[in-house]
């Protein structure tokens, strides 16, 4: 009987772990998206440098999410977001703006 009980509280006890990570991960995915819509709405307007800010917050949640156990496609969206910030140093908007549409995308489908 003792046996069982302690197998019931290591499951449980497993259960809570994982699930705090779930939420970390949703948590840095949700702000790497939200970060990723405003930089796009910046790179619309050909404000380069703005881009370049929001798609840096960006980057960070999104190399978060990935390191929190998020899949490939997010390690996808943090290649992407490294040719967007390039782009936008060079003052180059339009292509800022496309590569992070295309890491926003990734990080959509990315499965936590």
């Amino acid at each position: 009987m003792k046996i069982i009980s302690t197998t019931i509280a290591i499951g449980m006890f497993s259960f809570f772990l994982n699930t705090q990570v779930y939420a970390e991960d949703v948590g840095y995915r949700a702000e790497a998206i939200q970060h990723a819509e405003e930089a796009i709405k910046h790179g619309k307007m050909g404000h380069a440098e703005e881009l370049l800010t929001y798609a840096k917050v960006s980057m960070g949640y999104a190399q978060a999410a990935s390191n929190s156990g998020a899949d490939d496609h997010m390690k996808q969206a943090v290649g992407h977001l490294v040719k967007a910030i390039g782009h936008a140093k060079m003052d180059r908007a339009g292509a800022a703006t496309n590569h992070t549409r295309t890491a926003m995308s990734y990080m959509q489908e990315s499965k936590l």
